[in-house]
């Protein structure tokens, strides 16, 4: 079969995929643990594994919006289109750009979509990052995020980014009074320890962890192991490797050719492979491309036997 047709076919039924029927991986690291189609993100919200992540609909350095706005509306409602239920943005991502973006294309959400946002983490100008962790600053994000969603209650709101300045208690503090008052359902984290975790697990309950993580930079694989025990979502951050050189878009050599060998890409492989390393795990790649959007849909039908994905996690761990 070759890549074309695996992803004709592959689309043809995605819709039907994410909605509830991806076929079985077989697990060669972990046989105690059996794949599944959606999790129960906090115990009461059914999303399908592979979400989708809204930062790249903004422009050029994730800065202002993008060159084709309404190319961004239509990436976003054929994202719907594919069964995808989870998506995941955040305030600085434009700033602001993506979270308008999303209402303006979607807006009224069909039910069971969850949108996830994030808070704490200030973009004073392109390419610059600063934590802003201060409570009565968080809780003017939460009320403008769920104005730009056009929301009455956000279903996940993340911590950003711990901000070393400001206790993390009182950071925390101000996202437990907007969840009591009825603003956020569930909360998370982004960029944390397991002691972090713990931690901020003694404000209020923690559902969700956002890490950087992919099959090649494996550095919070502590983190994905306590949320695997506690039950908790985890959502890798450049589960596709980014932008950077590290980015598995551009990989050749060894993983490469044992992608073609499957008749899929590198891509699909690496998407599959975070699929199938944890039952907790919930993708989010991002993109730009209605096109690299299908691609990455499509690797949730990707099947490798035990034999298969155990030479895979070998020619990885070469790699890294």
């Amino acid at each position: 079969m070759t890549r074309r047709k695996f992803l004709g076919a592959t689309m043809a039924g995605s819709a039907t995929v994410l909605a509830g029927q991806f076929p079985t991986f077989v697990r060669a690291a972990t046989p105690a643990i059996s794949d599944a189609s959606t999790f129960q993100l906090g115990g009461d919200l059914t999303v399908n594994r592979l979400g989708f992540g809204a930062m790249r609909i903004t422009g050029e350095g994730i800065w202002g919006w993008s060159a084709d706005r309404e190319g961004a509306k239509k990436l976003l409602r054929r994202v719907v289109e594919l069964g995808v239920n989870l998506i995941d943005t955040a305030d600085a991502y434009g700033p602001e750009v993506s979270e308008l973006l999303i209402a303006e294309a979607l807006h009224p959400y069909p039910k069971g979509l969850v949108i996830a946002t994030k808070g704490g983490h200030t973009r004073p100008g392109p390419g610059q990052w600063v934590p802003n962790g201060r409570p009565e600053y968080l809780a003017e994000c939460v009320d403008n995020s769920l104005k730009r969603l056009k929301l009455e209650r956000i279903d996940l709101y993340q911590l950003h980014r711990i901000d070393k300045n400001v206790p993390v208690e009182e950071s925390l503090g101000a996202l437990k009074k907007a969840q009591d008052a009825g603003k956020i359902r569930h909360v998370g984290l982004s960029e944390v320890s397991v002691k972090e975790i713990e931690q901020a697990k003694k404000v209020l309950p923690i559902v969700s962890i956002q890490n950087r993580y992919n099959i090649e930079d494996r550095g919070s694989e502590e983190a994905l192991n306590y949320c695997e025990k506690e039950k908790m979502a985890f959502l890798p951050w450049a589960p596709l490797g980014g932008s950077g050189k590290g980015s598995l878009t551009k990989a050749g050599g060894s993983l490469e050719t044992e992608a073609k060998r499957h008749n899929a890409t590198m891509v699909q492989l690496a998407l599959a492979w975070l699929l199938h390393r944890s039952p907790v795990m919930l993708p989010i790649p991002g993109t730009s491309s209605i096109a690299h959007l299908e691609e990455n849909v499509a690797s949730a039908k990707l099947q490798l036997p035990a034999e298969d994905w155990k030479k895979v996690e070998e020619l990885s761990q070469a790699r890294g």
